[in-house]
């Protein structure tokens, strides 16, 4: 299920292009600027038809991977390709994975996988998210929300505390 960067990225691209309507720059810059990151793909015969990306972060002292750019080719909709690959995410995860639903009628979906909204960017709390990442690439993994301030979800077997995804390197 892990994407090779050389013989797919035409594949991510387009597909996160046709789902998102990101520019081909701007889907580039993420790919070649990010650092920390692993992409799930699942494909329909030599189709990428689904794909995630997983970039590694921090919350406390707990080591997580951030879900990012969940999507599915519309064609292909319907039939649980987001759902394997959260459960694929799942088993690369270390101490949580974390998440910031797009649109409101996402947050039932994670919910039926086990997430949890946990974490607010409201800045009361200590505890925040970090990413190992350049600042562009940070403030690109937060724009995909609807929110001003983004709700995030949590999935781990740890009892984590509540805080908050204010951003910080």
């Amino acid at each position: 299920m892990r994407i090779d960067f050389t013989e797919d990225r035409e594949q991510i691209i387009s597909l996160w292009s046709s789902v998102f309507g990101d520019s081909r720059e701007d889907i580039e810059f993420f790919i070649d600027e990010c650092k920390n990151y692993s992409c799930l793909g699942l494909f329909v015969d030599d189709t990428l038809a689904s794909m995630l990306f997983l970039v590694d972060c921090k919350y406390s002292e707990y080591n997580g991977k951030y879900v990012y750019a969940v999507c599915t080719a519309e064609v292909y909709r319907k039939h649980g390709y987001s759902s394997s690959l959260i459960s694929e995410a799942k088993k690369h995860m270390r101490d949580f994975l974390w998440l910031i639903p797009a649109n409101d009628g996402l947050f039932e979906f994670y919910s039926k996988h086990g997430f949890e909204t946990r974490l607010y960017s409201d800045g009361e709390f200590q505890n925040k998210i970090e990413f190992d990442e350049i600042n562009e690439i940070i403030e690109y993994l937060y724009e995909g929300s609807d929110h001003e301030f983004p709700k995030g979800m949590i999935f781990s077997a740890l009892d984590l505390p509540i805080g908050s995804t204010g951003i910080i390197r």
